[in-house]
This record gives structure tokens, sequence and C-alpha cells, in this order.
């Protein structure tokens, strides 16, 4: 396990991730020591003990959390600065994540935090990503902006699978990138909101054998779930482009394909 990202545990000192609790165990980290006992029948969740709990509360598929590093100015390739930290499958497992890693507002400059479905990678080469898109929306008043609340309630929603409809399959990961003027959160989905050719019109998850309104209705139901989920207002679109267009606009920002 990766030991990139590593925070405080209530406000105490820093923590490595290779000791987070996300196993029911009892096992408390570094000294192997253990907390309170409880008796065998007793039902103990991560709320109320979160090293000794007995009880996991399963989540509909496993994820996996990266982390980019910010460059060191040596010429650092993409991979070589995108670590993969942790996979997980339970709400236990993620509070237990959660609670032992840096705040988005104290990472670094040009540091991102991914949570991505197992098996994808945060990268729009992967063979799940290259004929998606992403919804994203920019904070620029970063003083003022509660991103870590923000950051965790797009997770919850990622995990919680209430983004998009059960069978919809679109919701890769979710991403938020820490830069000099602003904070940025999206949500990666796997088709860009048009039919898939030679396919037929049945409704499959992906986009695959969908028409291009079905898609299109369905991702713009994701952005405006996403829109909720960060409490913008009316007047604050969140915006939609596709990986291949932001890929060839380079530096420039790729035209949105869709707003709400």
């Amino acid at each position: 396990m990766a030991s990139v990202a590593t925070g405080t545990v209530s406000g105490s000192t820093q923590v490595p991730l290779d000791t987070i609790p996300i196993s029911p165990n009892g096992d408390s980290g570094e000294n192997g020591t253990s907390g309170p006992k409880y008796t065998e029948s007793e039902e103990i969740t991560v709320f109320h003990d979160p090293e000794n709990f007995n009880v996991k509360h399963p989540l509909m598929n496993q994820w996996t959390l990266w982390f980019t590093k910010p460059p060191t100015g040596k010429g650092d390739s993409w991979k070589d600065l995108l670590k993969e930290v942790v996979t997980f499958d339970s709400v236990e497992e993620f509070w237990g994540v959660y609670n032992n890693i840096s705040p988005t507002s104290e990472l670094a400059v040009k540091s991102d935090y991914h949570l991505f479905k197992k098996g994808i990678r945060p990268e729009w080469e992967d063979p799940q990503n290259k004929h998606g898109g992403k919804w994203s929306y920019m904070f620029k008043e970063k003083r003022v902006v509660p991103i870590d609340d923000l950051w965790l309630f797009v997770m919850l929603a990622a995990i919680g699978e209430t983004l998009e409809a059960e069978g919809d399959g679109e919701v890769m990961g979710v991403v938020v990138n820490v830069r000099k003027g602003f904070y940025r959160i999206g949500i990666w989905t796997k088709t860009v909101g048009r039919s898939i050719p030679g396919m037929g019109d049945g409704d499959v998850a992906g986009g695959k054998g969908r028409n291009a309104e079905k898609s299109k209705q369905i991702l713009l139901g994701i952005g405006q779930r996403f829109k909720e989920v960060l409490k913008l207002e009316p007047h604050e679109p969140v915006e939609f482009s596709g990986h291949s267009e932001s890929a060839s606009a380079g530096s420039s920002r790729a035209k949105a394909k869709f707003t709400v």
C-alpha cells in the first residue's frame, strides 16, 4: 500500500496509510495494541469504535483511492506522480481511509485525489474511460470554499450509488484537483451521451445499445445530481466535456458539451 497521503487522526499526529484500520480485527496500528474488548454477540460498528468494529456494511462496488503528488520539476511523468493508495468495499473501510488521510484543504498545489471503481485507472487512456467524459465545477474562492465537506459529499454520493439510477453504469469515479487559483471537483462518466455504433437501441449499462437521446438524459441527470451534491445555486452551472476534446484542447479549456 502506498504511503503518499498521510493525515491526522482527531487532530493529532501524522499516520502512515499502512496503519489505517480497514479490517475489523482490533488492530490499532504500529504498536499492535487493541482497544476495548466486546463480546462476540455484541455488534459494534465503526461509528461506535473505529478500530475494533465487528460489523461491516458492504458497498455495491469496490473502490480504489488514488493520489497524484505534485511534480518535482524534474520531468516527472503522469504515471510517476499517480499513486494507488488503497481499495475498499465497505462503509467502515471508507471511513477508516477517510479519517487517516490529509484533508483536501491541506494538500499541496497540483495534488489530486481520485476515487474510482476498482479496475479503472483515473486516466483518459484507460479502456473504460476513453469514450467518456466528465462533469466538473471550479471553485475559485479557495479561502471561503468548504472543500473538505464538498469532496466528502461527492465521495459519499459516488460510493452510495446515488449519482445515477441503478443499471445506468455511467459513473467511473470522482476527482478533486488542488490548483493555485482554484479547487475543481469532477465526476467521470463512461460515455459522452451518444449511442455506440453497431449496437441496437436496447438499454444497456454504460451506453451500449442506448440511443443518443437516452444517453444524453442519463448524463444530464448525473449532472443535476452533481450540482445538488455541491449545493450550487441555479445560476452556477456545472459543465460536461469529453475526454477526447479535453485531450485535443491541451492547455486550453475544452468547450462544454453540456451544462446544467
